[in-house]
């Protein structure tokens, strides 16, 4: 089968023709066997990019597997084969799902209980797309914040992947979203998702124009902020926070872990979360259950989508880690398998 396969740590842009690139395209990697008698192999037909994946193979994630391996997380497929003792999915059932590693390839195999059965008239690959970037804004916006109706929600990093996707489930919510980005293409992008107030982060200040604003609206300020970004936006995000504020770290894009003064937390009863999205499965799997579920359902209803920024084989994989790594990118960057990326299989 086709897969990527990371032998060595660098950077994955290089081109995989490139003896110094730290990753290799196959065509003959092995196909998974089935491990248990409740395993399920899916036959993937698309698996999305995250930064973490990016990260991954720099060497710089918190996560380090031993060299080789096949990286990847969440994916969408096709059941090509089940175990003796499945009785929850059968083959021909469309699926998402993910993992810590392995959806870089042409098939992986997961026990029954971590897969999703993707509802009738949802594209395969947007479900794809969805288990870490929107379970992560769900998680942090719907379980860790209790985000509602009328609150002010401030994203950084808006038109990445987290991004795009904690403006959709904010605006699910019922609250007011202010998105944080920089470059015409990608304020002219976010103009078209309906966000409340757009702040270019490279032209002007957060602070005076969401002050102006909130002032415009009559609102005392931000009640939550989603920074997937760190750095000075996050130091400058702090001055439009509301006394109760409530802070969610998912990451630092920026390279650069911010302080957030204690004293300052103290005085202003803010809450910080941290959200490392992954480790709910090991302590509380239940959440991501519920999550993907109810995304799923939302994705089915038409209640938020998957804008697929970019997509490419993984024989090209090179190119989407670049489009990542650049900026590129407005939404998701995805990469699809010989199956067609609009196949309802």
């Amino acid at each position: 089968m086709e897969a990527l396969v990371c032998t060595k740590l660098g950077d994955p842009t290089l081109p995989l023709t490139d003896q110094s690139s730290p990753v290799v395209f196959t065509s003959s990697h092995p196909i998974p066997p089935l491990t248990s008698s409740t395993s399920v192999r899916v036959r993937v037909v698309a698996t999305s990019l995250n930064y973490a994946n990016y990260l991954q193979i720099l060497g710089k994630y918190q996560e380090k597997p031993p060299l080789p391996f096949v990286p990847g997380s969440d994916y969408s497929g096709v059941v090509d084969a089940v175990g003796d003792s499945v009785n929850l999915f059968k083959v021909g059932d469309r699926v998402c799902s993910f993992g810590s590693l392995g959806s870089f390839a042409g098939f992986i195999v997961a026990d029954q209980k971590d897969l999703f059965l993707v509802p009738d008239g949802c594209d395969l690959v947007a479900a794809g797309a969805m288990p870490v970037a929107f379970g992560t804004s769900h998680v942090a916006l719907v379980h860790r914040a209790h985000l509602k109706a009328g609150q002010v929600l401030l994203i950084l990093g808006a038109a990445g992947g987290v991004g795009v996707s904690a403006i959709q489930i904010g605006k699910v919510c019922g609250a007011v979203v202010i998105a944080v980005a920089r470059g015409t293409e990608k304020l002219q992008f976010l103009k078209s998702m309906g966000v409340d107030h757009i702040v270019d982060s490279g032209k002007e200040s957060i602070i005076d124009s969401v002050k102006s604003f909130l002032k415009t609206r009559k609102l005392r300020g931000v009640d939550v902020l989603y920074d997937p970004v760190g750095g000075k936006l996050t130091k400058e995000s702090m001055k439009v926070l509301n006394w109760g504020a409530q802070i969610l770290v998912i990451g630092f894009a920026s390279g650069e872990v911010p302080v957030i003064p204690a004293n300052i937390a103290l005085v202003k009863n803010w809450t910080v979360h941290g959200l490392y999205w992954g480790s709910h499965k090991i302590h509380q799997p239940h959440v991501l259950n519920d999550s993907l579920n109810q995304l799923l359902q939302w994705l089915s209803k038409g209640l938020i989508s998957v804008n697929i920024s970019h997509s490419y084989p993984l024989s090209k994989a090179n190119l989407a880690f670049a489009a990542l790594k650049d900026r590129k990118v407005l939404g998701k960057v995805m990469l699809v398998t010989g199956a067609s990326p609009k196949s309802k299989l």
